[in-house]
């Protein structure tokens, strides 16, 4: 895995842990917080270079499913909202649900990630071990 994965995943881990934390004030925190507990925690163990790649595509699709539940009615107004605001507090239930929206979505884009980068971690360990049982044969 190059550094710039590694990076990657390391930043996503702390930013993780960052949302997690800011669930705490959450109307809902015993959702959230775990939701992105569980994004961090995945993410620090591909930053280590430990990948499931099954358990990154069963989370990459239960939380694109979760995502369909809180798409937004109306994103660009969301986005203007939010720029106008410029802070964190929530204004609205519309805000609220457009924030859980994109969090799902960048979990989610993070362990497809990890699968991919794993699968690929994956088959070059394959690769090396059946060329090393071919040249002691």
């Amino acid at each position: 895995m190059s550094k710039a994965w590694k990076r990657f995943f390391g930043i996503s881990s702390v930013l993780f842990l960052l949302f997690a934390y800011w669930q705490i004030n959450d109307p809902d925190p015993e959702w959230w917080v775990p939701v992105y507990m569980i994004a961090a925690i995945s993410a620090g163990f591909a930053f280590f270079g430990k990948f499931n790649v099954n358990i990154s595509v069963i989370l990459t699709f239960t939380y694109l499913i979760a995502a369909v539940f809180f798409w937004p009615e109306n994103i660009f107004s969301w986005i203007g909202q939010e720029w106008e605001q410029k802070d964190l507090s929530m204004k609205t239930q519309g805000m609220e649900i457009n924030r859980e929206f994109f969090g799902l979505v960048v979990a989610a884009v993070v362990f497809a990630l990890e699968a991919i980068i794993g699968r690929n971690k994956r088959l070059l360990e394959n690769q090396h071990k059946s060329n090393s049982k071919s040249t002691i044969e």
